[in-house]
This record gives C-alpha cells, sequence and structure tokens, in this order.
C-alpha cells in the first residue's frame, strides 16, 4: 500500500497474538534526505484473542521483538516489541527506530486491551 510515492503503509499481523493488526505508516524514500525512522503505528483487534494466546507471549518487562526490518543504507532498522501489562491487561505495541551505530530512538505507542475478549481476567476483589 501506498498513501504517496514516498510514504507507506504495511500491515502486520501479530504472529502469536493473531488477533491484533497493527498498520505502520513510514517514509521510504530514495536517496532523499527525509529520515526513514520517522513512522507511526496503529494497532486494533481485528480477530479473536485467546487466554491461550496471552499465555505463549514473553511477558518480561523489555517484551519481545514481533517483526524487524533494516530501513537505510545508514544502519538504521525499525522494530515492533510486544510487550504485555498485567496490571491493566493491555498489550502495548512500540515502534522504533534505531541507528545501529549510535543507539538513538525514534518511537511510536499503540496499545490492544484485553478487555471484552476471551482473555480478559475479571479482577477478584481482596477482602481482609
Amino acid at each position: 500500500m501506498s498513501l504517496s510515492k514516498d510514504i507507506k503503509l504495511h500491515h502486520l499481523t501479530d504472529p502469536i497474538v493473531t488477533g491484533v493488526t497493527c498498520h505502520i505508516a513510514s517514509i521510504e524514500a530514495d536517496l532523499s534526505l527525509a529520515d526513514p525512522s520517522d513512522s507511526s503505528i496503529s494497532c486494533r483487534q481485528t480477530g479473536e484473542i485467546t487466554a491461550q494466546m496471552i499465555a505463549n507471549i514473553d511477558k518480561s518487562k523489555s517484551g519481545e521483538v514481533v517483526f524487524k526490518k533494516s530501513k537505510s543504507i545508514f544502519f538504521k532498522s525499525m522494530k515492533i516489541r510486544r510487550i504485555y501489562d498485567p496490571q491493566t491487561q493491555t498489550l502495548m505495541y512500540v515502534s522504533y527506530s534505531t541507528k545501529e551505530t549510535s543507539g538513538s530512538f525514534k518511537h511510536s505507542l499503540s496499545t490492544v486491551p484485553l478487555w471484552g475478549t476471551a482473555a480478559y481476567v475479571e479482577p477478584t476483589l481482596v477482602s481482609n
């Protein structure tokens, strides 16, 4: 997909939580001064999200990379990382680009709450 000659639109289905699709808009201009690491992300529930899917994801604080793409000859790469927030039962998708040599970051965030899905666990009240 393409919005213009230089702005490209891509979609990505989460490989484990297949009920989530992310759309990414990024600059992919040949030999221009535009920074190819400028991008945005929007993720939505587009299908079923099950408890088994959530059981299979990395729940560490840093989550896991679900997508990686080299962005330019200037050693930049774009990654999408899925991080799970157990307190709010929300999947966070962070799109970020790094210069492999200096580590400078540009990022964008999108969230998908589990509320209303088969994976949502009703909170229990603790009585004293």
